[in-house]
């Protein structure tokens, strides 16, 4: 019997991936770009998908009737079409649990770099300047809110409470039964931006949560709160949060997803002092990388013996 044929777009190397993909399927590499893609496609039993083209109609429709399972090397999955994959009844899944931990240490390090003004303190160092006052915000005693109380969400919720915080708060669709040895309270969003200090955006992408913070939302927000996001970069109109942060509405903020990504050069974003960027490194660690790559390679190999995904969506 011929050996399934695994389409990997490759981008960051998923090397055990490979690994484990190769002793049972024929790998078809493509480099992470529509055409290449779209060229090799054709006729392939499952897709590996690791990287940021969007995997639409026309690629799943070129792949062909044989095309048994699909897998993604992120938790996110608001750049595939998932719903054609359901109505067609292919087996999707994703990497969620393995990055978590990484995630919500991201999170934290953000929270911890704009409280405390470590992008300004750094470029003061430089200047050859010293004891600039740079005066930040405490994070013992403070209000935590959470939008996304998921694995990530909890995740951080653990880490943060190390901190002495004096509550932690989340909002969503329904009170999360995790949240109880959290000690964390439901409520509803107005009242989390309203009385957070700190406010981690951890939600996926949907059409609730695609520009939800807005210009009306950060007048809401205290003058000295931060807002920090390891979602996706569309749950935040930019335009308004440089508005915000240039009109100090708010203290500041710290971005490991944004819009357009990379950022342009001379985004305003990049210019502010009080907002601090990373480029979307979230997972970037060795071994979290290494476990969602093997964690996609297995949701494929065990569709492909018509067993369940372990992480299906």
């Amino acid at each position: 019997m011929a050996r399934p044929k695994v389409l990997v777009s490759l981008n960051e190397g998923p090397e055990a991936a490979i690994r484990l993909l190769s002793k049972e399927c024929d790998i078809i590499a493509a480099p992470p770009s529509r055409e290449a893609i779209l060229e090799r496609v054709p006729g392939v039993d499952a897709i590996y998908w690791c990287c940021k083209v969007k995997l639409d109609a026309e690629i799943i429709k070129a792949a062909g009737p044989g095309l048994r399972a699909v897998s993604t090397m992120s938790a996110g999955y608001d750049h595939i079409d998932v719903r054609l994959l359901k109505e067609m009844g292919i087996p999707f899944g994703n990497t969620a649990s393995q990055l978590t931990d990484a995630v919500a240490d991201t999170a934290v390090s953000l929270v911890l770099a704009v409280t405390r003004r470590l992008k300004e303190g750094h470029r003061t160092v430089e200047r050859g300047q010293w004891d600039a006052g740079l005066l930040g915000i405490d994070i013992a005693g403070s209000t935590v809110g959470i939008v996304g109380l998921g694995g990530i969400g909890q995740t951080f919720a653990k880490r943060i409470k190390a901190f002495n915080v004096g509550r932690i708060l989340y909002t969503g669709h329904s009170p999360k039964p995790e949240a109880a040895a959290l000690g964390a309270e439901f409520v509803p969003f107005d009242k989390l931006v309203e009385q957070s200090d700190v406010i981690v955006v951890a939600c996926p992408l949907n059409a609730e949560t695609r520009g939800m913070f807005n210009a009306e939302v950060f007048k809401k927000m205290k003058p000295t709160s931060v807002v920090v996001n390891v979602g996706r970069g569309e749950c935040i109109d930019q335009d308004a949060l440089v508005d915000a942060l240039r009109k100090k509405e708010i203290f500041g903020a710290g971005l490991d997803v944004m819009v357009p990504e990379p950022l342009p050069k001379d985004h305003p974003l990049i210019t502010l002092d009080n907002c601090v960027l990373y480029p979307h490194i979230g997972s970037a660690t060795v071994g979290t990388r290494a476990a969602m790559a093997a964690g996609a390679a297995e949701n494929i190999l065990c569709a492909l013996k018509g067993q369940p995904m372990p992480s299906p969506v």
